[in-house]
């Protein structure tokens, strides 16, 4: 588990630097049993060392099968929250659950795609292409952090069940998992992390694999 949470505390320091100009401050990070919630923040000190208070940032460990860029997106909207609360910009109302359109607003200037649940708000969160981009430009996608086993971009497996049983490592890029399905008719588009077959009920057509 140390190498997962140094691998999200790597990515908070780069995230950090590149869509916040380095102005959060530090959190702790942890991967704790969430199985109702992708994340979660704190909107105060959850820790203390050296009698200084740290928010914390949550990734479900349940989730952590997911492809890495919802992963790193669900970090991302998490680091949102920490920016709007050091900000005093009030982004969520009903307990932290519904998400606003302040909250949709800044997370948007920072790579997120942000859709609508009438019970959480705008919430929903996916990577934008450029978002996407900026991760495989990383060399992140090659990253699996399944409770299973961790594995490093090359392919190396760094514990638990991950271990090649063949020896060998792939030291190629791998592609990212997330296909984009476009309407031919609005332009409307939504990701998924498999193949499948979907339509935009607005038009009353299938929507169409986006070929990379």
């Amino acid at each position: 588990m140390s190498e997962i949470t140094s691998f999200l505390e790597h990515a908070y320091g780069v995230l950090n630097d590149t869509y916040f100009e380095g102005s959060l401050p530090p959190v702790v990070i942890t991967v704790q049993s969430s199985p109702k919630a992708y994340g979660h923040y704190t909107t105060w000190d959850a820790w203390r060392q050296d009698e200084k208070g740290y928010r914390e940032i949550n990734l479900g460990a349940e989730n952590l099968s997911r492809a890495i860029e919802l992963t790193i997106s669900t970090l991302l909207h998490e680091m949102v929250h920490h920016y709007c609360a050091m900000a005093g910009i009030k982004d969520t109302s009903r307990g932290g659950t519904y998400h606003n359109k302040k909250f949709k607003a800044e997370a948007e200037k920072r790579g997120l795609v942000i859709g609508y649940d009438p019970r959480i708000g705008h919430s929903p969160t996916s990577p934008s292409d450029g978002l996407i981009a900026f991760i495989e430009g990383q060399g992140w996608t090659g990253i699996d952090l399944s409770r299973t086993g961790w594995y490093g971009a090359s392919g190396g497996a760094e514990g638990g069940s991950g271990s090649d049983p063949g020896g060998g490592a792939d030291t190629g890029k791998k592609k990212s998992n997330v296909r984009k399905y476009i309407c031919p008719t609005c332009g409307c588009s939504v990701r998924a992390t498999k193949e499948v077959h979907i339509g935009c009920l607005d038009c009353d057509c299938p929507m169409e694999l986006v070929e990379k």
